[in-house]
C-alpha cells in the first residue's frame, strides 16, 4: 500500500504518484510494500535536509529506507517531496511539474530499494540506468 499525506495546500495527482511508484516496484520485481510519502513545504523540506544530510536549504525530495516486515507487512520506507521545489525544479530544466514529480518519484522508489548514486560513479550508471526504464 502506498499512503500519501498532503501537508501543503497544493493539489498533486495521487493516483499518479502511487502509479508511479507501483510501477517501479513491479519492474523492480520488489514485491508488495508500504510505502509512506508525505508532501511538505519548504520551511518543513529545510528543517528535514538540515536534520538528516546537513545542508541548510530546501529539497525536492528525501527518502528514508527502513525495511521493515511485521507479520504480513512489509514497510519499504518513507519518501518526503517538497512541490515547490519540484516546481522550481521543472521549470529550471524545461520540464513540466508532471515530469519532474515522475522523475523525483522513481528516483526516491529506488533508493528505497537500495540503489546508490553518492558513493560510487558505477553505483551512479547502474541506478542512472533504471531511472531511465521508468521514465
Amino acid at each position: 500500500m502506498i499512503k500519501i499525506t498532503n501537508l501543503t495546500k497544493r493539489a498533486v495527482d495521487t493516483n499518479f504518484i502511487v502509479k508511479t511508484a507501483q510501477h517501479v516496484l513491479i519492474g523492480e520485481k520488489a514485491g508488495t510494500w508500504d510505502i509512506s510519502i508525505c508532501l511538505t513545504n519548504c520551511a518543513k523540506m529545510k528543517e528535514f535536509n538540515r536534520r538528516f544530510r546537513k545542508k541548510n536549504k530546501p529539497t525536492d525530495v528525501l527518502s528514508f529506507a527502513g525495511l521493515e516486515i511485521k507479520g504480513n507487512k512489509k514497510k519499504l520506507g518513507q519518501i518526503i517531496i517538497c512541490p515547490t521545489e519540484v516546481k522550481a525544479n521543472a521549470k529550471k530544466f524545461s520540464r513540466s511539474f508532471q515530469e519532474e514529480l515522475k522523475l523525483v518519484l522513481v528516483h526516491s522508489v529506488l533508493h528505497l530499494l537500495g540503489y546508490e548514486h553518492e558513493k560510487t560513479e558505477k553505483q551512479a550508471q547502474k541506478m542512472r540506468v533504471r531511472e531511465l526504464a521508468y521514465l
